[in-house]
């Protein structure tokens, strides 16, 4: 019997399977559909085959990124759990998705990656703190960079501007979208009756954040719980789907543990006295940097040129596996 499909994603918080949209997408459709992914969870999108989150990895060793291609290429394995909709139900989905990407990605995008509390407190710091050294010095900025991006070609504008003017904005799109799918799932358990399908993952994947995340400013997060059918359906999906992530730990979170290489064979009290050491070497360097001694340097040079401007950040600113 062939191996099954590796499956790379971020890990979860918050009491979610995984922290990202498009990795929940994946996730809820994988179950779903039945499909016998072996997952790997991660903290490090360098460590996945791709160099992006989520990414499948096949038999034929091929690398899917994409959520739609991952959807796809599980289909074609016979893991459908679209195969029971009619043809005007999947029109009707695929409507949907095109809404949510159009009306509620963007949204999404701005208050995890540009609202400026909301991403130093929640979103710069979650990513920081579980990314190993340096990793968690740049990589998070880089991301914040990407996602601006997307959401300037989401938008059609390369001169997007960050404001009240845009969040409001944003905000009114999403709510709009919101109560679309609201009005769309009524009574039912799931979109399409008592089973789900792909626009239940692609909408779960989208809302669970919002849901639950303790965000500073939870502008979207107050009016999608004010929407009664979308809590609960996105409740029901961690209690059916996620039982173990969907109960949120009361406890300490432990520390991401160093990648790959030979620390894997430090002991733990060993290894984090090896990284205490290099985080004070950084601290000392940068210190270094900032006061006399770069000056003194060159003085004695004779300062020939200038030194370039750096550039500011945008913004105010474990990897543990498992197996499914």
């Amino acid at each position: 019997m062939a191996a099954p499909d590796e499956l790379f994603c971020w890990e979860g918080d918050w009491g979610l399977p995984s922290v990202s949209t498009d990795c929940l997408v994946v996730l809820a459709y994988a179950q779903f559909a039945g499909a016998p992914l072996k997952l790997r969870k991660i903290c490090n999108p360098w460590r996945s085959p791709s160099g992006s989150l989520p990414a499948l990895k096949t038999n034929q060793k091929e690398t899917l990124s994409r959520p739609a291609d991952i959807i796809i290429h599980l289909r074609k394995q016979k893991f459908n759990a679209d195969y029971d909709l009619s043809a005007k139900e999947g029109a009707d989905s695929l409507a949907f998705i095109s809404l949510m990407e159009e009306k509620l990605t963007p949204a999404l995008i701005y208050t995890f990656w540009v609202e400026p509390k909301n991403y130093v407190d929640v979103t710069r710091r979650w990513y920081a703190e579980h990314m190993t050294f340096p990793l968690n010095f740049f990589l998070p900025g880089r991301m914040q960079s990407r996602q601006l991006e997307k959401l300037r070609l989401l938008r059609g504008d390369e001169s997007l501007e960050a404001g009240e003017e845009l969040e409001k904005e944003l905000y009114c799109d999403a709510a709009e979208c919101m109560n679309l799918l609201s009005q769309r799932l009524g009574s039912q358990k799931f979109f399409f009756g008592d089973s789900p399908s792909s626009l239940d993952a692609y909408v779960f994947g989208h809302l669970a954040p919002i849901l639950k995340c303790k965000l500073p400013n939870g502008k979207l997060q107050q009016h999608l719980k004010s929407l009664d059918n979308l809590t609960n359906f996105c409740s029901d999906i961690l209690l059916l789907y996620f039982p173990r992530d969907g109960r949120e730990s009361s406890g300490p979170k432990a520390p991401p543990q160093p990648d790959g290489g030979d620390f894997d064979n430090v002991p733990n009290k060993r290894r984090k006295q090896l990284l205490s050491a290099l985080v004070a070497l950084g601290a000392m360097l940068s210190y270094a940097l900032l006061t006399g001694m770069v000056s003194i340097l060159h003085v004695q040079q004779g300062a020939l040129e200038e030194p370039p401007d750096l550039e500011p950040i945008e913004s105010h600113q474990h990897e543990e596996q498992g197996g499914s």
